[in-house]
């Protein structure tokens, strides 16, 4: 992937403490197109210097939650609730959603997924949902996708 000056990006590494980090910025340096790529987090004074495979464009469908605790999808308080940590997640990331429907506690999806609100943002429709990640059930990825469909509201 090529990134340019200003894009705003989701930069995902480990931190000090060795755990899981995510950062958002914008880039502010390219030195070639295999990389790095000098990026200027949120709250950040510094440039901070980061490998191609550890970015992201900031989108709609990159904003990915990744929880610890299944009865996060199992119990319906917990499950409403997800929509709204993504959205913070999504504030934080600096994306402009125009308008969220939330679906309550969720309606059941394919494999065992939870369809928690539609919503708009440019122009187009996505929904998101909450389910187990396939690596670790124990885990719930809470990630919006694209409507192929778009239903008005």
């Amino acid at each position: 992937m090529t990134f340019h000056l200003g894009d705003r990006v989701r930069w995902t590494t480990t931190g000090d403490d060795g755990l899981p980090l995510v950062c958002y910025g914008f880039v502010v340096g390219v030195a070639e197109p295999s990389g790095p790529v000098v990026v200027m987090l949120d709250g950040e004074l510094d440039g901070s210097v980061a490998q191609l495979d550890e970015l992201e464009l900031v989108s709609v469908t990159t904003i990915e939650l990744r929880l610890d605790g299944d009865d996060l999808v199992d119990d319906p308080s917990l499950r409403r609730g997800l929509i709204y940590l993504w959205q913070a997640e999504a504030e934080s990331a600096g994306l402009d959603v125009d308008s969220v429907r939330c679906l309550g506690a969720g309606q059941p999806g394919d494999h065992g997924s939870w369809s928690l609100a539609d919503l708009w943002s440019g122009g187009q429709q996505y929904v998101v949902r909450a389910l187990r990640s396939t690596a670790d059930p124990s885990v719930v990825c809470v990630r919006a996708d694209q409507t192929l469909h778009p239903t008005p509201w």
